[in-house]
């Protein structure tokens, strides 16, 4: 998968509609009629946010007799998954570093206390 998927996939999600159907999704498979229902749009409105989700490969549709469930993909979200948990480790590493190095600048600190400000000093 490529970051253009990403980037379809995320901007999918930056629509808060979509994220709430999504969300929902999590907990079943839905057919259209059933997401718009808390909605106060139609169900054309909940059927053009259902077709980018699919389009962004975060969902499918399957048939069921009449129905035409809509189904969470894991995939995709394995995608952002892995791009976020990427940077995460990344500035968990710069904090660790920076912890080290806060600790070091501690240890060389003088036992007596607080260093003296270089102004107090040229005054007395």
């Amino acid at each position: 998968m490529t970051d253009d998927r990403l980037s379809v996939v995320f901007s999918a999600l930056a629509d808060p509609t979509r994220r709430d159907i999504v969300a929902r999704l999590a907990a079943g498979d839905a057919t259209v009629n059933e997401l718009a229902e808390p909605y106060d749009v139609t169900v054309q409105a909940v059927s053009k946010h259902i077709k980018v989700l699919e389009d962004a490969g975060l969902i499918s549709r399957s048939r069921d007799a009449q129905r035409r469930p809509c189904h969470l993909e894991a995939e995709a979200f394995d995608l952002m998954t892995k791009w976020i948990e990427r940077y995460r480790r990344e500035a968990e590493d710069r904090f660790r570093r920076l912890d080290a190095l806060l600790e070091q600048l501690d240890d060389e600190q003088p036992a007596t206390g607080t260093p003296k400000d270089p102004t107090e000093e040229a005054a007395s």
